[in-house]
């Protein structure tokens, strides 16, 4: 089955306009993997070896020690979820990433990948603006949760990611926040 590409297509034009040389060839190496809700595609101490996109579907990323997870990022939308340090750097990755409903991925081996990046410009500016919006998105979250209240902090998934309000469990978005769920509903229940 040939894989959907109209919305990695999408996204590129969107995202990342970069030069149309080799962008075909590369996405023609894309393959479609469907997986169940619950299924972990991303273990820490494990190197990123596919480059991944989401197509549909709904993603959670995390820490994880002994006994505590921690949410560090939702991916709800057609996007890369690819770990790109651990991907670029060949290192081993310190998070984890599970689906939250079944998934459609499409998903490119990474010696096929850097096949390109020899071949074509395109591959090289797509990973320098990648680690340029990846270092941005980064610094404000940090920013975010040193200066800002849990309340502050849900304020602002309401303006900016109410789509994660809706379809994301609330003990995952208080995990999120680094709140229990029962702060999160006394949140909930002052705003609404």
């Amino acid at each position: 089955m040939k894989p959907d590409i109209t919305k990695i297509i999408s996204f590129f034009e969107t995202e990342y306009p970069l030069n149309r040389e080799g962008l075909k060839e590369l996405l023609d190496l894309f393959r479609t993997k469907e997986l169940k809700k619950n299924t972990l595609i991303l273990a820490a101490n494990t190197e990123e070896n596919q480059l991944r996109f989401l197509n549909k579907g709904g993603i959670r990323e995390f820490y994880a020690s002994a006994n505590k997870e921690t949410n560090i990022n939702f991916y709800t939308k057609p996007q890369f979820i690819t770990d790109l340090p651990s991907f670029i750097n060949d290192t081993k990755t310190k998070k984890y990433q599970e689906t939250l409903t079944p998934v459609e991925l499409l998903v490119i081996d990474k010696n096929s990948f850097r096949n390109i990046l020899k071949k074509y410009e395109c591959g090289k500016s797509f990973i320098d603006l990648s680690f340029r919006k990846l270092l941005k998105q980064k610094e404000l979250f940090e920013f975010n949760r040193i200066t800002k209240s849990s309340e502050e902090l849900y304020n602002e998934l309401l303006i900016y990611k109410p789509n994660w309000l809706q379809t994301i469990p609330q003990y995952h978005i208080a995990s999120y926040l680094n709140i229990t769920p029962e702060t999160l509903s006394r949140i909930r229940k002052r705003i609404s």
